[in-house]
């Protein structure tokens, strides 16, 4: 696909270059180059949200008048595109592209008014409240009660898979505040707040989490929690509709500059491995075969994404489409992870923590291969999650049968 820019677009990218090689320093690149997911520890995130804000530039997406820059859809995929390519971590999603347009387009402006400054700021962290034990891609069967008690609901049950609830101050939580009609018609999205007693976080170890020193995801538990009604996104009864607008955003997002990203690593990584025959891997066929494979299907989606992503410049809406974008987005991330394994061989197998040891002042273990091989496994495997969070991919299948397809 080619693209020209205009004068002035091509000037933004040089700006947005130049502020990157600024403020993007050689603390945060080394944290970064060992992050199993992409992200930083909430110290680390916020600084570079910080960074982000004070330029003007932490979201992208939002309308000018909330706080945004207000870029054209081409300005957005420059900006997105430079920070894949320079390394730099993505936002947290939880606020700034999630609950925020939830409160933009169905909150009152009282609502507006209180949380969205701080969310563009990263002052507040959220999480998501979404999934359940036995509520998972089925999310209509969710349990957790809310219970009507003058100006307050009061919550019992819990939430699973729920990502740095350690760290939230608020949680976006989808309750069931009626059963005498049809699932999705007794649910109701309450605003959180997680310093409330009666909340209870409590860690679940991943495979990876103590490799790389990066807890990720709690169960959090409600006994007679008290939520402001105030606290009520929109209607009761109405918050699958606003669950599912907000998903849009959780499934729709932008995945071509970092899986480009990652495919360059990938190939310096196969720059450096020897192959069978004493040459270099990149040059092995086979493996350059693979490569070339998922090169070809990053180039499609950046062009669906595109295409898409003009569409809603014009006023559509994402809708089913984000359900095309998560899935291939999603099953190329991880093919791209496990290629890297493959590539790295036997070096990929020790899980070695000197990184985050020297990171807290702790004497780290010798190193079992090249630098870069350290967190491929630990990658690998948090990547597996990719194609269960925001609905599974065999749901996104289905969603895709039945909206777009007419089946």
């Amino acid at each position: 696909m080619h693209l020209d820019f205009s004068p002035q677009d091509q000037q933004f990218r040089e700006d947005v270059r130049a502020w990157i090689a600024q403020a993007y320093d050689a603390e945060l690149r080394a944290m970064m180059a060992q992050s199993k997911n992409g992200y930083l520890d909430k110290a680390g995130q916020v600084r570079w949200q910080k960074a982000l804000h004070a330029r003007g530039w932490a979201a992208p997406n939002w309308p000018q008048e909330c706080g945004g820059p207000g870029w054209n859809a081409t300005r957005r995929f420059i900006f997105q595109s430079e920070l894949a390519a320079a390394g730099c971590p993505p936002v947290s999603p939880m606020g700034l592209k999630m609950v925020a347009p939830v409160i933009m387009k169905y909150g009152t402006p009282g609502q507006k008014q209180r949380f969205l400054p701080p969310i563009l700021a990263s002052d507040v962290w959220w999480c998501q409240g979404y999934s359940e034990p036995n509520s998972g891609s089925d999310l209509a069967s969710l349990q957790m009660r809310a219970e009507r008690d003058g100006e307050h609901y009061v919550l019992n049950g819990s939430k699973l898979w729920t990502t740095h609830a350690q760290w939230a101050d608020w949680m976006f939580c989808l309750v069931r505040t009626s059963r005498e009609s049809r699932r999705q018609e007794g649910i109701s999205f309450l605003l959180v707040d997680m310093h409330t007693p009666g909340i209870t976080v409590s860690a679940l170890p991943t495979l990876d989490g103590p490799v790389t020193g990066q807890q990720e995801v709690n169960q959090v538990f409600f006994e007679n929690v008290r939520v402001p009604v105030a606290n009520r996104i929109g209607e009761e009864g109405k918050g699958w509709t606003y669950a599912k607008y907000l998903l849009e955003f959780e499934r729709g997002g932008t995945y071509s500059p970092m899986l480009r990203k990652q495919l360059s690593k990938l190939a310096d990584i196969a720059a450096e491995q020897p192959a069978d025959d004493g040459g270099r891997l990149l040059d092995d066929p086979v493996f350059r075969r693979k490569l070339a494979a998922l090169q070809l299907r990053t180039a499609a989606l950046e062009a669906v994404e595109l295409r898409v992503f003009s569409g809603v410049e014009s006023g559509s809406s994402v809708g089913a489409a984000s359900s095309m974008l998560k899935l291939t987005g999603t099953e190329t991330l991880q093919a791209i992870s496990e290629l890297a394994v493959e590539a790295a061989g036997p070096a990929a197998l020790p899980f070695v923590q000197d990184t985050w040891a020297a990171l807290q002042g702790r004497d780290a273990a010798p190193r079992v291969g090249p630098d870069y091989a350290a967190v491929l496994a630990p990658r690998y495997f948090n990547y597996r999650k990719a194609s269960i969070y925001g609905g599974s991919n065999e749901i996104q299948r289905n969603i895709i049968a039945k909206l777009v397809l007419g089946l």
